[in-house]
C-alpha cells in the first residue's frame, strides 16, 4: 500500500494537540523503564552484583508481560471519585503514578546491598503499576482518534515511540549524570527519580479525556449476553453479574480471534512474539557491558541516554513517515532487517574496546533501527484493536512483545556468563535471533496486507 502525501501535510498532522498529549503520556509510560531497569542496573553493578544477578531483575518486568490479564478492569471499571475528576483514562493513568511515585521515594530509602530481597519486591510494584498505567496509555492514544482518522495512525504512534524514549532515554541522562558528581549515591538519586515522575504525572491535569461510545457498546452486549445465556433469568443479580464477567474478561479476547479467525489470529501473535526477542537480549545487557567494556557514567548517560533519545525521536518521525507512504508491513520487514544488522555493531564494540567514535557511531545505527520498527509495530498493534474493547485487546498484543523483550531476556546474563564473557558472540547470536520473525512475516504477509488495507479503507 503506497499513498501520495507531501512532507508539508504530514508535518501538519503533528499540530493535533491529541498528539501532543500522546507524546506526554508516552513520556511517562517510558520513565519507569530507568526507575527499575538501566538505573538499577548501574547501581546493582556498582554494589559488585554479578551478571547472572543482574539479567535476573529483569523478571521484575514479567509484569508488562502479564498485564492483559487485569487490562480489561482498565476498560471497565470506573475508579471512585477519580472517574468523575477526570474520566476513565486519565484517572486509571493518575492512580498508577501515585504507586510509581510512592515507591520510587521508597527505594530511595533502602540499602541495596543489604535489603537485596525488599529492592526486588519494590521493584515489582514499580512495573505491575507502571505496566498498568502502559494499559490506559496505549487506550487513550487509540482511544484519542476517531476510526476515521486512521491516517493519522502512524503519527500518532511516532508520537508515542517519540515521547518513551523522552522519558527514558533524555530523562534517563539525568540519574547517571548525577550519579558521577561528587558526594552522590544512587539513593539520593532516586529522590530526583521520584520527583520527575512527579512533575510527569502533573500532565494528567492538562490533557483532554477522549471520546467514545464504549459503554454503550458494551451495555448492548451485556444484554445480549443476558437474553441468550440466561434467557429465564435475565433480570437477576446473578446473570447480571456473569454477564458483567464475560463482557468484562471474555468478550475482548474472543472478538479478536472471531474477526481475525482463528488461523490468522494465532499467526498474528507468533510474529509478534518473536520480532524483539533479538533487541530484547541486547537491552538487558546493554549497560553490563559498557560498564564492562570501560565507558564512564556520564559516556553512558551522553551516549545511551540522551544521543539514543534524540536519535530515536528524530527517525520515529521519519519512520512514520516511511511507514504511512508505503505502509506499516513494509515498515516492519525493513526494520527488522536494519534491527538485526544493528546489533553487530555492539560486537564490533566487544572486539576493539571503549573507542568513543565507534560507541556514537553504534548509538546512532541502533537509535535508527529502534524509532523505525517501534513505530511501525505500535502502528500495526493499534490498526488490529475494536475500539469497545481498547486496553484489554491492545494489553494482549503488546504483552506478547513484552514477553521476549522482559522475562525472556531476564536469561541474557547466564547466557553471556555460559559464553564465558564473549560478548562479541552474544551480540552476534542476538542479531540471529531476529531472523525468525522475519521469516514469519514473509509468510504471513498476506494476510497482513489485507489487515491494513482494511484498516485505512475504514479510515477514508
Amino acid at each position: 500500500m503506497t499513498t501520495d502525501i507531501s512532507m508539508k501535510e504530514y508535518l501538519s498532522y503533528f499540530k493535533d494537540k491529541r498528539l501532543i498529549s500522546i507524546f506526554i503520556f508516552g513520556m511517562a509510560s517510558g520513565f519507569p523503564w530507568v526507575l527499575i531497569g538501566s538505573v538499577l542496573s548501574a547501581w546493582l553493578k556498582d554494589e559488585g552484583l554479578s551478571r547472572s544477578t543482574i539479567g535476573l531483575f529483569g523478571l521484575v518486568f514479567g509484569a508488562y508481560s502479564i498485564n492483559f490479564l487485569w487490562s480489561p478492569l482498565v476498560d471497565r471499571v470506573k475508579l471512585p471519585i477519580l472517574n468523575k475528576l477526570l474520566g476513565l483514562r486519565r484517572s486509571w493513568i493518575l492512580f498508577t503514578q501515585f504507586f510509581i511515585i510512592a515507591a520510587t521515594l521508597l527505594l530511595s530509602t533502602v540499602d541495596i546491598s543489604a535489603n537485596l530481597k525488599l529492592v526486588a519486591m519494590i521493584s515489582i510494584v514499580i512495573a505491575i503499576a507502571s505496566a498498568t498505567q502502559d494499559i490506559s496509555i496505549d487506550a487513550f492514544r487509540i482511544d484519542s482518534l476517531a476510526e476515521n482518522e486512521s491516517h493519522k495512525a502512524t503519527a500518532a504512534a511516532a508520537m508515542a515511540t517519540s515521547g518513551w524514549w523522552s522519558g527514558y532515554a533524555l530523562l534517563g541522562t539525568v540519574p547517571f549524570y548525577f550519579a558521577d558528581f561528587p558526594g552522590w549515591d544512587w539513593n539520593q538519586v532516586y529522590v530526583v527519580l521520584a520527583f520527575m515522575m512527579f512533575c510527569l504525572s502533573l500532565c494528567v491535569f492538562w490533557v483532554k479525556e477522549p471520546d467514545s461510545n464504549r459503554d454503550e457498546i458494551q451495555s448492548k452486549l451485556e444484554t445480549q449476553y443476558q437474553k441468550t445465556l440466561f434467557t429465564d433469568n435475565q433480570n437477576t443479580i446473578s446473570a447480571k453479574i456473569a454477564s458483567w464477567l464475560l463482557v468484562t474478561l471474555v468478550a475482548p479476547f474472543s472478538e479478536f480471534f472471531k474477526r481475525n479467525g482463528v488461523k490468522t489470529a494465532l499467526a498474528l501473535l507468533a510474529f509478534i512474539f518473536l520480532f524483539k526477542i533479538g533487541e530484547a537480549f541486547l537491552g538487558r545487557m546493554s549497560i553490563v557491558f559498557y560498564k564492562e567494556v570501560g565507558f564512564t557514567n556520564t559516556q553512558i548517560g551522553t551516549y545511551s541516554k540522551f544521543g539514543t533519545g534524540i536519535i530515536t525521536i528524530v527517525f520515529a518521525f521519519l519512520g512514520s513517515l516511511f511507514n504511512h507512504k508505503y505502509g506499516i508491513v513494509k515498515g516492519l520487514f525493513i526494520s527488522g532487517i536494519a534491527m538485526a544488522l544493528s546489533n553487530l555493531l555492539f560486537a564490533v564494540i566487544a572486539l576493539i574496546g571503549p573507542v568513543e567514535w565507534m560507541y556514537a557511531l553504534t548509538v546512532v545505527v541502533d537509535g535508527f533501527t529502534q524509532a523505525w520498527s517501534l513505530v511501525a509495530m505500535v502502528a500495526f498493534l493499534s490498526m488490529l484493536c475494536n475500539r469497545s474493547f481498547t486496553a484489554a485487546q491492545y494489553a494482549l498484543l503488546a504483552s506478547l512483545g513484552n514477553f521476549a523483550r522482559t522475562l525472556l531476556s531476564s536469561s541474557s546474563g547466564m547466557l553471556v556468563d555460559w559464553l564465558d564473557g564473549n560478548w562479541a558472540l552474544f551480540f552476534v547470536l542476538t542479531a540471529v535471533m531476529v531472523i525468525p520473525s522475519l521469516v514469519f512475516l514473509y509468510l504471513i504477509r498476506h494476510h497482513m496486507y489485507r489487515l491494513e488495507n482494511n484498516f485505512h479503507k475504514n479510515g477514508n
